[in-house]
């Protein structure tokens, strides 16, 4: 800068100049504010005419008119072809996110289920990353709980085993999954392989969309069993199909043939939101909301225009994309999209039938998605958001849950259970446990049976599973909770450990991050006492903590209100209210001996003995 140039005044672009250098030819332009910063990057099949539209006298959109008033250099990059300028706009866009860009933040990988076809009792799994074990993948979902939800449903009507092979090899009888009828224990023989074979082969023909000819062959066979007199058979297979009529008539309304995907995108509130129905083999998997960085002034469709390549240049592809509005490079993307799979996929905005009704409703989930997330913004979702990157989850958690035990001395032992959820506390979902059959005091005895109690249950009622489960504890309840979930073979809740400091003091607690082995295993961590993070977790810890207190309390101020005579074994409400009658009170009573109370009428020397033992924990007796 000159000496005489104010500190307001910046470069002025010689516009005339650079667009006598500009060529025709398709390629990737990149603009540049004073700073030297990427602000935007573009890509055109004629860059001549596409940066000429940005330097006319009258620009009418905003967005346009604040992009060129930053600009304060502009470079280009000529490509072979307009496929191969979006390939690599896309590149840009991703290393740079420059701000007047659509950005979408997304770089993981999408999970499937696994089924390992190769060995003799396939096993079907959770699988995420790269595809390279032998045997069938079917996916991809759209997050972890829609594959969770999969994987219960298949496990509850066919019993195939999802443990892990390890667990599998070195069982010597069967497990808890067996005892609750989830698995048919291939592991100690309990079902031979030819049987186990086509409960296999049914998973996945109902994990493909082929139920209507699951059910013809489950019919068939449960009039076999019928002819034969096995009725036993006869109405397992009989459940079964109703299930899976169920689950049919449930998912009529979302079926779609083909593999598609329903695209929409929603702006509100300087905000936006794309979501995304992912339908493969007439099956919706599921949905998921994408919140892009986007410029004021971003259109629905120039956002989904963005999205499209940024998203599906990075994941897999489906036959057909349907978007809630037309976008302006669908052919350039149909061209380039083709190429990536090999054989036609089509990006298209008019559809009718019950394609319409899915465009429909992915609209209505983008609108809803978008009121809460502005609704939450600085609240809750916030906090979520926090805890979402300390666990590395895919999605902000839906449901957590932390455990906590309380009790005085070893008296009167509860553990609590407190849910949370996006919206905070779900009251209605809380549990207490009476602890019983343990050494009192003994603390690890007691979570064992809370959750091993509370996640059984769980399973067996196919019921939602949490996202994170938080133990307020250190090492020792960790190991316990790990062992539980390890033993009712779930492998898909994020168990954190909340181990108070030293002088516990709220802000100075050591998080326990349970991880795979390979990815580091146990990670301990400490978190600033300001952390959004830290702050819902304690809340969270806490209010476990107030409802096992609660549930403790009133469990000894009942059991220490209870009469001692209520424990005798035959000693029942008319027998109590004959001797405390008799003796005028359970202080008179105390002081009575056997013979005593053998006299009164019903009393027998027995009984009385033991009523006397009962009033005399402490008594010594001489031989």
């Amino acid at each position: 800068m000159s000496e005489d140039q104010s500190p307001e005044e910046k470069p002025v672009f010689d516009v005339e100049a650079f667009m006598r250098t500009v060529t025709t030819r398709p390629g990737v332009y990149r603009m540049f504010n004073e700073h030297e910063e990427i602000i935007y990057v573009g890509k055109a099949s004629n860059l001549k005419n596409r940066l000429s539209s940005y330097f006319q006298k009258t620009l009418d959109n905003r967005k346009t008119q604040a992009l060129v008033s930053h600009i304060a250099n502009v470079q280009t990059t000529v490509t072979t072809s307009a496929a191969e300028a979006l390939l690599l706009e896309q590149n840009l866009i991703k290393e740079h996110r420059p701000r007047y860009n659509v950005v979408l933040r997304d770089d993981k990988s999408y999970p499937y289920i696994f089924i390992s076809t190769a060995s003799d009792y396939p096993r079907l799994s959770y699988q995420r990353g790269a595809r390279k074990a032998k045997g069938k993948y079917i996916g991809p979902y759209p997050s972890a709980s829609s594959v969770k939800r999969s994987l219960r449903l298949v496990q509850k009507l066919f019993h195939v085993r999802q443990c892990e092979d390890s667990y599998f090899k070195n069982r010597s009888r069967p497990c808890l999954q067996y005892q609750i009828k989830r698995c048919t224990a291939p592991c100690v023989g309990k079902i031979s392989s030819e049987d186990y074979r086509r409960d296999v082969d049914m998973t996945i023909r109902v994990l493909e969309g082929k139920t209507k000819a699951v059910v013809e062959n489950l019919a068939a066979r449960m009039e076999e069993a019928s002819e034969t007199l096995d009725f036993e058979t006869a109405a397992r297979l009989r459940d079964q199909i109703g299930s899976l009529k169920a689950v049919s008539d449930l998912s009529s309304d979302m079926k779609n043939e083909g593999n598609a995907d329903y695209v929409a995108a929603v702006t509100k509130g300087g905000q936006s939101c794309v979501q995304v129905f992912f339908i493969r083999n007439g099956i919706n998997l599921g949905n998921k909301a994408f919140y892009p960085a986007t410029p004021p002034g971003s259109t629905n469709a120039e956002i989904l225009n963005a999205f499209l390549a940024q998203f599906y240049l990075q994941h897999d592809l489906p036959k057909e994309i349907i978007c809630s509005e037309e976008v302006e490079d669908a052919a350039l993307l149909q061209e380039v999209f083709t190429q990536r799979l090999g054989s036609n996929v089509g990006v298209v905005h008019s559809v009718r039938g019950e394609r319409a009704k899915l465009q429909t409703l992915a609209v209505t989930n983008a609108e809803i998605g978008l009121a809460t997330r502005l609704a939450s913004r600085s609240g809750m979702a916030a906090r979520l958001e926090a805890v979402r990157e300390l666990v590395d989850l895919d999605d902000a958690p839906s449901r957590m849950e932390c455990f906590d035990i309380s009790h005085t001395m070893g008296e009167a032992t509860v553990a609590s259970c407190v849910v949370f959820n996006a919206e905070g506390a779900l009251k209605s979902d809380y549990r207490k446990f009476n602890i019983e059959d343990i050494t009192p005091g003994d603390d690890y005895a007691a979570m064992r049976q809370a959750l091993t109690r509370r996640y059984t249950r769980l399973i067996k009622e196919q019921r939602d599973l949490p996202d994170i489960l938080f133990i307020d504890g250190g090492k020792g309840q960790i190991g316990v909770a790990l062992e539980v979930m390890s033993d009712l073979q779930i492998d898909a809740v994020q168990v954190v450990g909340v181990s108070k400091g030293p002088d516990r003091r709220p802000g100075d607690e050591t998080l326990i991050l349970c991880r795979d082995e390979m990815d580091g295993g146990q990670v301990e961590k400490q978190l600033t006492s300001d952390s959004p993070a830290l702050l819902l977790i304690q809340q969270i810890r806490d209010e476990a903590h107030r409802f096992a207190i609660t549930g403790h309390r009133g469990k000894r101020a009942k059991k220490r209100q209870q009469s001692v005579l209520e424990d005798i074994k035959g000693l029942g409400p008319k027998r109590r209210k004959q001797l405390l009658t008799h003796f005028g009170g359970l202080r008179h009573l105390q002081k009575a001996g056997v013979e005593d109370i053998s006299a009164v009428p019903g009393i027998s020397s027995e009984l009385a003995a033991r009523v006397y033992d009962e009033l005399h924990p402490n008594r010594v007796l001489k031989s």
